[in-house]
């Protein structure tokens, strides 16, 4: 599974490397050796046996939220990010994505989220972080 969430993971993030201007998002390189060594709780969306999207997180932060470039605004993010919300103990919850990712932005403020800084993580490379406190 976790070459199936890869692929899904690499066309996710090519989006928004398009939507930023910058394909430099660290995710975008990963192996699968990298992502199974992530210390992360996965949360998958399926449609038979194809995987639409998924999400990662650790304690109360976000890892990754990813969805497949031909399942985008259908929900499925939304409904992962409601998921993981769930299962997440405590209460503050934070998350980044790039700064100029107007769409999930949108999406995190739809759900409460707070824009809390942005933040240079290499030169030119911004990511806007977001809490919610629950």
């Amino acid at each position: 599974m976790a070459e199936q969430i890869l692929a899904v993971q690499r066309a996710s993030y090519a989006v928004e490397a398009g939507l930023i201007g910058d394909d430099r998002i660290p995710l975008l390189h990963e192996s699968v050796d990298d992502l199974c060594a992530a210390q992360v709780h996965w949360l998958v969306a399926r449609e038979s046996d194809e995987i639409l999207g998924a999400a990662a997180w650790s304690e109360a932060e976000i890892d990754r939220l990813i969805v497949a470039p031909h399942a985008h605004r259908q929900g499925i993010g939304r409904r992962l990010v409601t998921g993981m919300l769930d299962s997440i103990v405590g209460q503050r919850v934070q998350v980044a994505t790039g700064r100029d990712n107007a769409p999930a932005r949108r999406l995190y403020e739809s759900l409460g989220f707070v824009h809390t800084e942005d933040q240079e993580v290499l030169t030119g490379l911004w990511l806007a972080r977001y809490e919610l406190v629950r």
